[in-house]
């Protein structure tokens, strides 16, 4: 046999076979396997319960500020402490997770979700902003949704998009699922009781859950860079690479201010425009629904086209419906774009996680996932609290539509910056070959 032949790729007998089993012989072997999608659907589920807590507040607004003097600054911002809670809290147990395990801080942050809770719901101002900005954001959710995407996304590497996609849609699980239920039972007791009520419920389920499935991830190379990374020139789309995370994290601020507005306020809008509050939490159920199932098939889109065209596409989708917003009036128009929201932003957050994996080292998610969250996060809080301030200054929400559309298009710069110089590398490395 003339291996040389081979090698230059003359078809000799037999060349093609020896080619093909040196290529199986060195193709790295996928850490996938059904335990990876077990792994992910319980995740689902513990976000789909701790991240049930943060919807009481928003279902109770206008019960709460009336019990409070009737500002709605005042729950909207308890909501927006627990958003940045998380981020923060996220970092520093991202780190917590690293050395003692994501069971131990999901058990953690279960317990303290239940106890934020009953903090909250003992009936001052402090009181609620305590609940929710330091036990159910900081020590809660902060322990567990961090935690989870990076511990998720170490048991995939083919389908790592979707896996990001499924277990993001524990939040909007919760949205779809437990307005309804809350609009109900805060009628019926009241806010306060349903508040340490469901705190109990939410711990008897998360901690079962964490002790028996969430077991060791399969190791990986800790310094593997990411797949768009240029691992000789230490650069990320040819920039320094901080240059590129910082850009994302604005992106991720940007995008979720005007993605908190319709969620936190969604129920009040209704109930200023005549519509019942029950309509209006079937809304809410209607918006993070089809956040939940669209989530599945931006997963797919991410996959098959990367972190950063699944961000431009969703971005433009959440920027879109925003508008629409303001030119709708009656019940039936809100319900359609309310769908069509759900839809648009329903892929961003899973997307920037994707874009870290493929920009920067396993060895680094333990950090970067968690502090771009808190950006995020702290997103969620601004947009949270700026309808209600807006509210509170003009008397109704226009205002603060326009100033979350204004955020969204200057996301759409960012994204549409960092794509055009991931598509613009081939093109710079062909001509300098």
């Amino acid at each position: 046999m003339n291996y040389s032949a081979v090698k230059a790729g003359t078809p000799e007998p037999g060349s093609i076979e020896i080619r093909s089993i040196e290529t199986r012989s060195i193709e790295p072997r996928s850490i996938e396997t059904r335990t990876s999608w077990v792994v992910a659907v319980v995740a689902l589920l513990t976000l789909a319960f701790s991240f049930g807590a943060p919807w009481v507040a928003v279902v109770s607004l206008k019960a709460i500020a009336a019990d409070f003097g009737g500002a709605r600054s005042m729950p909207a911002l308890a909501g927006s402490l627990a958003w940045i809670g998380v981020g923060v809290g996220g970092i520093v147990m991202g780190r917590v997770a690293e050395r003692v395990g994501v069971r131990f801080t999901v058990m953690f942050g279960a317990a303290m979700v239940c106890v934020g809770l009953a903090v909250a719901s003992l009936g001052e101002p402090w009181q609620l902003f305590v609940g929710y900005g330091v036990f159910i954001g900081l020590l809660g959710n902060g322990g567990i949704n961090a935690p989870l995407y990076v511990y998720v996304s170490k048991w995939f590497d083919r389908r790592r998009g979707s896996a990001l996609a499924l277990i993001s849609s524990g939040v909007y699980i919760a949205g779809a699922v437990w307005p309804p239920i809350f609009e109900r039972v805060v009628a019926w007791v009241g806010w306060r009781q349903t508040m340490w009520t469901y705190g109990l419920v939410e711990l008897a389920i998360i901690l079962p859950l964490a002790v028996i499935f969430l077991r060791p991830p399969p190791q990986t190379p800790r310094l593997r860079a990411g797949d768009l990374a240029d691992p000789h020139r230490r650069q990320v789309l040819g920039w320094p690479p901080n240059l590129v995370y910082g850009l994302l994290c604005a992106a991720a601020f940007l995008c979720c201010v005007p993605m908190a507005l319709p969620q936190g306020h969604l129920v009040a809008f209704c109930s200023d425009l005549g519509i019942a509050p029950a309509h209006g939490a079937a809304m809410l159920s209607v918006v993070l629904g089809c956040g939940f199932l669209s989530r599945q098939l931006w997963g797919w889109f991410s996959d098959r086209s990367g972190g950063l065209m699944t961000l431009m596409v969703c971005s433009a989708c959440q920027a879109t419906a925003l508008g629409a917003f303001l030119m709708t009036q009656d019940e039936i128009g809100l319900f359609t774009v309310a769908a069509l929201f759900g839809l648009g932003f329903s892929g961003l957050v899973p997307a920037y996680v994707l874009a870290l994996r493929e920009f920067y080292p396993v060895g680094e998610a333990s950090w970067r996932v968690p502090t771009l969250l808190l950006f995020s996060g702290c997103g969620m809080a601004v947009g949270a609290w700026m309808g209600g301030a807006l509210y509170d200054w003009f008397g109704y929400y226009g205002p603060a539509f326009v100033s979350a559309i204004a955020a969204n298009l200057l996301n759409l710069a960012i994204v549409a910056t960092l794509l055009l110089r991931q598509h613009a590398g081939p093109r710079r490395a062909h001509a300098m070959a």
